[in-house]
């Protein structure tokens, strides 16, 4: 214990500088979440508290850091569409919670692995598409339907595209101001040039896109009122007169909602999908980690499920670990969760004392931050990228974009997914067995090579390679790389042996005898190779037929 505080200790001057900047970072974005989900923006803060208070103490992660997530927002509002209230939603983010404690219990930290990657880079690059598609109206200022416009936004969440031209008849020019220079400031903070001054490297994009929105409407209120955005298109926090008040202001689930068979089709998609986030932003933030540490996890998803019960009990969105907050955290010289709690405390201090300055904001900045965010996760050079790796990552790719636009989320990934495993599938069908002819003294022989585990999927390629040998020719198969061959393998292996000597073709196999149980016949004997590219290592055997 004493080694454990002593380490902490050490590097506290690192960690609460890191943990104020993630705490710059992480404000907006936890209000833009919120706004994005179509909850209170209470709720994305309660999310970012929870995760810094709580999930950085059991989590086994040094640097990641948890909160609201822009990839679960599309989740979130559908879910909040199809049970129709908040207090339904916040149970489904407990039985999600609990859903994950039992996946860290059940020790299924790896079932990452099991998604094709081309399958998840398509799932946050609809989710990009579709958080662009629903921020444009605040961007806008587009008062005919706001975040109150339920339909409105089911339909931008379903890709209606053509509902965003009215957009552009109820614009409100103070919040194009507003939005277009904030995501200038974005693009700007991310220049090559602006990433190597250590001074702006230690102020988040966000934070200067958010008193840019601030001051500028606070300019607009005293000096140019027809720029001036209305109270209507600001945050609204609830404000506390004493600091006590805060826990008036959390919200419990209805646990009336647990007959609603909606709640659960919610649970176990915020479970999956947050847990599958999770493991991705650790696995990318275990590589940014200066000091190389690797995160358990198992232990991961156990603090994914007490944070996410935590949060749906206390009011808060379900939460994730997040790479844009921890590569924040990584980038401003955290060095342990000590970073994450301090900025769970700056959030915990702003709630309570500065609740009435947050609600100057115009939501036209946080919709900025948000569409950055979104043309981040759905960038055109990921496109091209997956379009150079071949066929077989582009088009699970896409189709999965596509079918996540068309449909929903959850339709669109297991679409994306049998796509995906289609192209593994594939892949492996072709890979686990190869046949080539290579040139002798005695002709063109045959080398069917069994290069992995082969299994009952391969046997159709390989009976269509043994229709190809030619009679009277020689054929070599040889399985020494081979850890495992399925039975129906060495079934259609025999019966090539059986009938080899009707064709006049000579059989020579290498190390099938001692990996499996191969029939032998009396027919059979050994003879001298002659191939010119490969000699025989001892104790392999070399048969042919007597024809």
């Amino acid at each position: 214990m004493q080694h454990k505080i002593d380490y902490y200790a050490r590097h506290i001057k690192e960690d609460i500088p890191a943990g104020i900047v993630v705490f710059l970072v992480a404000l907006p974005l936890c209000l833009g979440i919120a706004l994005a989900s179509g909850t209170p923006l209470f709720s994305g803060l309660i999310a970012g508290l929870v995760g810094g208070l709580i999930v950085s103490f059991v989590s086994g992660s040094q640097l990641s850091v948890s909160g609201p997530a822009a990839g679960l927002t599309v989740i979130v509002f559908n879910a909040l569409q199809s049970i129709g209230h908040f207090q339904g939603l916040l149970l489904a983010c407990v039985l999600a919670g609990i859903l994950q404690l039992a996946f860290g219990f059940l020790k299924a930290g790896v079932i990452a692995s099991f998604f094709p990657s081309a399958v998840i880079k398509g799932m946050l690059a609809a989710i990009g598409l579709i958080l662009i598609i629903k921020q444009i109206p605040h961007a806008t200022g587009f008062d005919t339907s706001f975040e109150g416009d339920e339909d409105y936004m089911s339909e931008t969440a379903e890709s209606s595209f053509l509902e965003l031209f009215d957009a552009l008849q109820a614009i409100t020019p103070g919040a194009i101001v507003i939005s277009s220079v904030g995501l200038l400031i974005l693009i700007i903070w991310e220049l090559p040039w602006f990433k190597k001054q250590a001074f702006l490297k230690l102020i988040p994009g966000p934070l200067v896109t958010v008193l840019w929105g601030v001051g500028f409407n606070e300019w607009a209120s005293n000096s140019a009122a027809t720029w001036q955005v209305n109270q209507s298109h600001l945050v609204n926090l609830p404000v506390s007169g004493r600091p006590v008040d805060f826990f008036n202001n959390l919200v419990l689930p209805d646990f009336s909602y647990i007959t609603h068979p909606q709640v659960y089709i919610a649970a176990v998609t915020i479970a999956i999908i947050a847990s599958l986030e999770t493991l991705l932003s650790l696995e990318a933030t275990d590589k940014l980690d200066p000091l190389k540490r690797l995160t358990p996890t198992n232990r991961e998803l156990k603090a994914q499920g007490i944070g996410n019960i935590i949060s749906g009990m206390l009011g808060g969105l379900p939460m994730t670990a997040v790479i844009v907050r921890s590569s924040a955290n990584i980038n401003a010289g955290g060095k342990t969760s000590v970073a994450c709690f301090v900025h769970g405390v700056c959030l915990f201090i702003s709630i309570l004392f500065f609740a009435r300055y947050l609600n100057h904001i115009p939501l036209s900045c946080l919709a900025a931050i948000l569409l950055f965010t979104g043309y981040k996760l759905a960038k055109p050079a990921l496109f091209v990228e997956h379009y150079r790796k071949g066929m077989s990552q582009f088009l699970p790719f896409v189709i999965t974009v596509s079918a996540i636009i068309a449909t929903d989320l959850l339709k669109g990934m297991v679409i994306g997914m049998v796509i995906g495993l289609f192209f593994v599938i594939r892949a492996n069908y072709h890979a686990a067995i190869t046949m080539t002819m290579t040139k002798s003294k005695n002709g063109s022989p045959y080398l069917i090579t069994l290069n992995k585990d082969v299994s009952f999927l391969n046997k159709a390629l390989l009976r269509k390679f043994i229709l190809l040998v030619k009679d009277n020719s020689k054929v070599t198969i040889d399985a020494s790389k081979v850890q495992f061959i399925d039975h129906d393998i060495l079934e259609t292996i025999n019966d090539f042996i059986d009938s080899a000597a009707d064709r006049h073709i000579l059989i020579e196999t290498i190390d099938i005898h001692g990996k499996h149980e191969i029939k032998q016949h009396q027919e059979f004997v050994i003879i001298e190779a002659e191939h010119e590219e490969k000699t025989l290592a001892p104790g392999r055997d070399l048969l042919s037929s007597s024809g």
